[in-house]
């Protein structure tokens, strides 16, 4: 484990069945499989006798991740994890040292990057930070992006490499619980052209919030639009399948 910044680590995993990942798409996700406590690894159930299930007290933590990098010369995944108090990931990731073991599954996700844009808008709090640096690892030096994050103060701020035209600022929340205030003042304050690709992704009642404005406020197509909320505030599981399009659900 190492520290990319005071609440950003990264983790290095390896194994024999991590190929599927030197393929997975810009902002793609995983499933770390987290052991439980008192257990050296998690248990799966391709471990046990067929028909037994895992008891309660041993089933594995299971969140969802971006694959930051994939090195297919030495088979090491990466995968950072953000540290934010209390929860079986920001734990385990807190005192993971060498020879610790989790379970992975993936790459997944429904997101397919329009090489030909030449205009991004993208957001993202915390959570969000390894999955725009592989977006904007993967935009062509003919686009340019338009980059805001929302993080708690200047220690969470991190370097990105892009060929693309890059204007990145940095949003410090206003306070400790206005989670997304920054991002949505800053969706209402965009200037955004005909064409431009546009990706949001953090809390989901603020993604909610941005995705309903842009195509309620600003008339923007739904099909220009990738919102993920990658958490919400109060909920320990939310599903990495919230893509805050429940518009489209209700027509």
């Amino acid at each position: 484990m190492s520290r990319i910044a005071p609440r950003l680590v990264s983790v290095l995993v390896r194994g024999d069945e991590l190929d599927a990942f030197a393929d997975a798409a810009p902002t793609s996700h995983l499933k770390v499989f987290l052991p439980a406590p008192g257990q050296d690894e998690p248990l799966l159930p391709e471990f046990l006798p067929e028909g037994q299930a895992i008891p309660d007290d041993a089933r594995p933590s299971v969140r969802t991740y971006t694959p930051r990098r994939f090195d297919a010369t030495t088979g090491t995944l990466e995968i950072q994890f953000v540290l934010h108090g209390a929860g079986p990931a920001s734990d385990w990731a807190e005192r993971v040292s060498a020879g610790d073991k989790l379970a992975v599954a993936g790459p997944g996700g429904r997101f397919v990057m329009d090489a030909d844009a030449e205009r991004w808008w993208i957001a993202g709090d915390e959570s969000a930070i390894p999955a725009v640096a592989t977006l904007l690892e993967a935009l062509p030096a003919a686009a340019a992006a338009e980059v805001h994050l929302e993080v708690a103060d200047a220690d969470d701020e991190v370097e990105f490499a892009s060929q693309a035209k890059t204007e990145i600022t940095w949003h410090h929340r206003r306070t400790p619980d206005a989670f997304g205030a920054e991002l949505d003042e800053a969706a209402r304050g965009a200037a955004i052209a005909d064409g431009t690709k546009v990706w949001v992704a953090c809390e989901a009642a603020a993604m909610r919030g941005i995705r309903r404005y842009f195509i309620g406020g600003r008339r923007l197509p739904a099909s220009s639009l990738t919102t993920r909320g990658y958490w919400r505030l109060g909920e320990a599981n939310h599903p990495d399948h919230d893509y805050g399009d429940d518009e489209l659900a209700a027509r």
